[in-house]
């Protein structure tokens, strides 16, 4: 109780923290799937080597922002917060093998796939494209 008493300005803290990242991640969801671009699963990937010097930097902040995201996360589990939502927004920014297959097998769970088509049409998007499996 002493502990508490005196980590109050910490705990409250955390707190407002997780409080702040629930609501960013109402928002940021619904617009990643909103901004997501209807054939993005089906297009080719660009393979890394035929970058310009920009977009590695923008994909090094990304996956920088990424691995935060999932740090915080793996805390949040254990302090206030929205523990797996903020890994499961990391984890979607950050680049590594199999990380497009991932992302196919969840979104082709029918709840979540009815749930990304019911942002979509209410923010008057074309489906999300999937290749055959």
């Amino acid at each position: 109780m002493e502990w508490l008493k005196a980590n109050e300005a910490l705990l409250t803290l955390l707190g407002l923290l997780g409080l702040v990242m629930f609501l960013a991640s109402l928002l940021l969801f619904p617009l990643i799937i909103i901004l997501l671009p209807h054939d993005y699963f089906v297009r080719p990937e660009l393979p890394f080597a035929t970058l310009n010097p920009l977009r590695i930097a923008l994909r090094i902040l990304k996956n920088a922002l990424g691995c935060i995201l999932v740090a915080a996360g793996f805390l949040m589990l254990f302090l206030p917060g929205q523990g797996l939502l903020s890994i499961l927004l990391g984890i979607s920014l950050v680049n590594f093998p199999g990380k497009r297959r991932l992302e196919l097998r969840l979104l082709r769970i029918q709840g979540i796939q009815n749930s990304v088509a019911w942002i979509r049409q209410r923010a008057k998007c074309r489906p999300v494209l999937l290749p055959p499996e």
